[in-house]
C-alpha cells in the first residue's frame, strides 16, 4: 500500500472514530443535558404567567422542584432517576428558567400556588414531591395550603425564616454580599445581565420565607425532611422542622452539603425512592421496652 493510500485509510479512520463519539456523545447529551430544553417542554398558563414545564417517564406522578435562581437542569438526575419508575413532571418556578416573572414581588407562597394550578390543569389530584433548598419551602408550603396535592414530601435543605436561627451567619452575609453587587448594577445601568430578577430572587432568600411551627403541625401527609451535616441550614434547625411535623422522617447525610442532590445524587435518589415506596412508619423506642 502506498504512503498516499496510508494516509487516505487513516483520515477515513480518524472521521469514522469522531463521528461514532459524536452520536455516543449526543445520545448521553440527549438523554441528560436537554433536561429544561426539551423540544417536548410546553408552557401553563397558571395564576397570570405562562410557567415552562416538561414531562418525563410514566406511573405515578412525582414533582421535582428546584432551588433559587436555578431550573430544571439542576433537578436533572432526579428527573434522570426517577423518570425510570414515576411520571416526573419538572418544571421552572415562576421567575426562573423559562417561567415569567409576572407582576409584583415573588414569593414562596406563590411558586406553591403555581405548582397547584399547574397540577389541576394537568390534572393531577395528589402526587409525591421532590423539593431542593427553596423547592424544599414551595414544597413545606403546598403540603400546607393544598394537603390534598401531596401524597408524599421529601424536603431537602429547607428554611423556615431567613435569619441565622435558621442558616449559618457566613449565608446571611453572602446574601448581603450579592445584593449589594446586584443594586451597584442597576445603578449603573448595567444591561449585561437581567439584574432586576435577580434582585427578585436574592430577595427571597433575604426576607423570605416565614413559616410558622403551627403552620408545620397542619401538614397531614409523610414528609421526609433532609440535609447534609455541613448544610447551609443548622441542623438544629433542621431538626425543629422534622420535630413540628406529625408524620415526619429525618435524614442528615454524613459528609454532605446542601449540594447532596448533585454532589452524591445515587445516595440522595436512593434515600428518597426508599421514603416513596415504604409504607409510613416511624417505629417508637419505647415500644422495645414494653
Amino acid at each position: 500500500m502506498t504512503s498516499k493510500c496510508k494516509a487516505t485509510w487513516l483520515i477515513a479512520g480518524t472521521l469514522v472514530i469522531c463521528l461514532v463519539s459524536l452520536l455516543l456523545f449526543t445520545r448521553r447529551f440527549s438523554r441528560t443535558d436537554l433536561y429544561g430544553m426539551n423540544r417536548a417542554g410546553k408552557y401553563a398558563d397558571v395564576n397570570g404567567v405562562k410557567m415552562y414545564y416538561e414531562i418525563y417517564g410514566c406511573g405515578e406522578n412525582v414533582i421535582v422542584i428546584h432551588g433559587n435562581n436555578d431550573c430544571i437542569w439542576d433537578m436533572r438526575y432526579q428527573i434522570r432517576h426517577f423518570s425510570s419508575h414515576y411520571r416526573v413532571i419538572a418544571a421552572d418556578s415562576r421567575g426562573h428558567g423559562k417561567s415569567e416573572l409576572g407582576e409584583g414581588t415573588l414569593t414562596y407562597e406563590q411558586m406553591a400556588d403555581d405548582w397547584a394550578a399547574l397540577l389541576d390543569l394537568l390534572k393531577i389530584d395528589s402526587t409525591f414531591v421532590i423539593g431542593w433548598s427553596d423547592g424544599g419551602i414551595i414544597g413545606l408550603l403546598l403540603a400546607i395550603h393544598h394537603p390534598q396535592k401531596v401524597k408524599k414530601l421529601a424536603a431537602m435543605g429547607a428554611n423556615l425564616q431567613p435569619d441565622t436561627s435558621a442558616v449559618h451567619p457566613w449565608v446571611v452575609n453572602w446574601v448581603k454580599r450579592q445584593m449589594q453587587g446586584v443594586e451597584s448594577m442597576i445603578a449603573m445601568n448595567d444591561t449585561s445581565k437581567n439584574w432586576a430578577l435577580m434582585r427578585q430572587q436574592l430577595q427571597l432568600l433575604e426576607k423570605q420565607p416565614h413559616i410558622s411551627l403551627i403552620d408545620l403541625h397542619k401538614i397531614s401527609s409523610p414528609v421526609l425532611i433532609l440535609a447534609g451535616d455541613s448544610d447551609v441550614i443548622r441542623e438544629e434547625h433542621t431538626v425543629l422542622i422534622y420535630q413540628n411535623i406529625p408524620q415526619a422522617q429525618l435524614c442528615i447525610f454524613p459528609g454532605e452539603t446542601h449540594m447532596a442532590p448533585v454532589e452524591n445524587p445515587d445516595l440522595f435518589n436512593k434515600v428518597v425512592h426508599e421514603f416513596f415506596i415504604r409504607p409510613f412508619h416511624r417505629p417508637q423506642m419505647i415500644d422495645y421496652f414494653e
